[in-house]
């Protein structure tokens, strides 16, 4: 077995040294995100096959969906290896946390992603914390605690509003802004008690951060970096911010607040000296990382770190670069950063999430969708399924965030009024989305 498959990474390094594009890209997710990126490397010509892992109804229109385990880094790599994948770009963050990656990168497979050690950047916040303060990257100042009692011992002594943090993975859902004690107990009460799983068998309590709130994402090879555009989310589930924090509503790139002076600060005060110090401890990091940041008075601070593509922030980055992020990430997995250029055209994008009702807290699966016909897609307009699956002739709901409708256009207002009279068109009652993604830039 052993020799069998030494042979076959042989004959794969071979295969390599044959060709001079990559043909056979794997996706692994079935979010929007992975939609937004199977749609902008289907632009590519270096792409001539294109496969998703586990993918969905939308992903399935223009992507040959496949059921794998993607947490299971033997199962896919198995499956690289009897399929001839030349790449493969991991989407969300549960593969990374189980080492996926570094399986991969093992067997010789080219791969877009952070390794397992990286990628605790997102998977523990503590890490993060440590690696901040070993660098003196600005961020809020926090205590940690793996006992319910010290946690609430800390907080009564606290100067609210506080910041409650599941320290693991909670699918973006694990930070509670608690104005008061009450607030703040209930939270650690839920992520002691098994609310976000193991996520929150730890807790970081933060100091609240006052300001505007930014993505900036940025390539990594290792040793360079290029910035790879700023986007704004919209965490909360209603209109006015107002609500229970979800993955996000919806986003729009660019963002005012994030400027050119701030984001040179955000990469010289905090993702640069972060990443030198992730060098420094053996961890060198190779992928996407998303910087989320606070700004205030022109100063930005560190919210957290993500180590692959936002939510939906990735929809509005890749309508606006198109078949050009598959040469980034080519150019990341092959450590040529140092010469890379993006260009950005002068344009803006906005995606507005349709979630189901009820969602983020308790929400129904299996409600029929209809209209999406309803509008032709194209580089400016194109509705990316985030959580839907086919049934029969039908396309149903299977998630909580479900429909990301994107737009392009020369100004925000433009771009904001098309998604909407899109959103018009679909037939979804059990659906729900917010009047006012943009707002802060309009």
């Amino acid at each position: 077995m052993l020799s069998c498959q030494c042979d076959k990474v042989i004959l794969r390094l071979l295969y390599y040294k044959a060709k001079e594009t990559f043909l056979h890209i794997l996706i692994l997710g079935s979010g929007g995100r992975e939609h937004s990126i199977t749609w902008a490397v289907k632009q590519n010509p270096k792409c001539t096959k294109l496969s998703c892992a586990p993918g969905n109804a939308g992903i399935a229109k223009i992507a040959a969906c496949i059921e794998l385990n993607i947490n299971d880094g033997q199962h896919v790599k198995e499956w690289c290896l009897n399929n001839n994948v030349d790449l493969v770009i991991i989407g969300p963050e549960e593969p990374l946390a189980y080492g996926v990656s570094d399986i991969l990168k093992n067997a010789n497979i080219t791969t877009f992603a952070p390794s397992k050690a990286a990628s605790k950047l997102e998977s523990s916040k503590l890490f993060t914390k440590e690696i901040c303060d070993s660098c003196q990257a600005p961020t809020a100042g926090y205590d940690y605690f793996d006992n319910k009692e010290k946690a609430i011992e800390f907080i009564k002594k606290s100067k609210f509003p506080i910041v409650v943090k599941a320290d693991g993975l909670a699918a973006g859902k694990g930070v509670v802004i608690a104005s008061e004690y009450l607030k703040a107990k209930e939270a650690i009460t839920e992520m002691f008690g098994g609310h976000y799983g193991q996520a929150g068998n730890q807790v970081v309590i933060e100091e609240f951060m006052e300001g505007e709130e930014a993505s900036l994402f940025v390539l990594c090879d290792g040793e360079n970096l290029i910035s790879f555009g700023g986007a704004q989310d919209h965490k909360r589930a209603f209109d006015g911010d107002n609500g229970p924090n979800t993955g996000g509503m919806g986003a729009y790139s660019p963002t005012p607040v994030l400027t050119k002076e701030i984001e040179k600060k955000a990469i010289s005060k905090i993702i640069k000296p972060c990443l030198s110090e992730m060098r420094k401890r053996g961890i060198p990091y190779e992928g996407v990382l998303y910087a989320g940041l606070m700004i205030k008075d022109g100063e930005p601070k560190l919210v957290e770190f993500n180590t692959r593509f936002g939510d939906p922030e990735c929809q509005v980055l890749m309508m606006r670069l198109g078949a050009q992020a598959l040469d980034l990430i080519l150019a990341t997995c092959e450590k040529r950063l140092g010469n890379a250029k993006i260009t950005w055209a002068d344009d803006h994008a906005i995606t507005i999430v349709m979630a189901t009702k009820g969602y983020p807290i308790k929400y129904d699966k299996g409600s029929k969708i209809s209209g999406l016909g309803n509008t032709s897609e194209n580089s400016n307009q194109v509705i990316f399924h985030a959580g839907t699956k086919n049934h029969g002739k039908d396309i149903v709901a299977s998630g909580g965030r479900v429909l990301n409708i994107t737009t392009r256009a020369s100004t925000l207002k433009e771009a904001q009024l098309r998604a909407y009279k899109i959103i018009e068109s679909i037939d979804w009652k059990e659906g729900f989305y917010r009047n006012d993604i943009g707002w802060r830039a309009l």
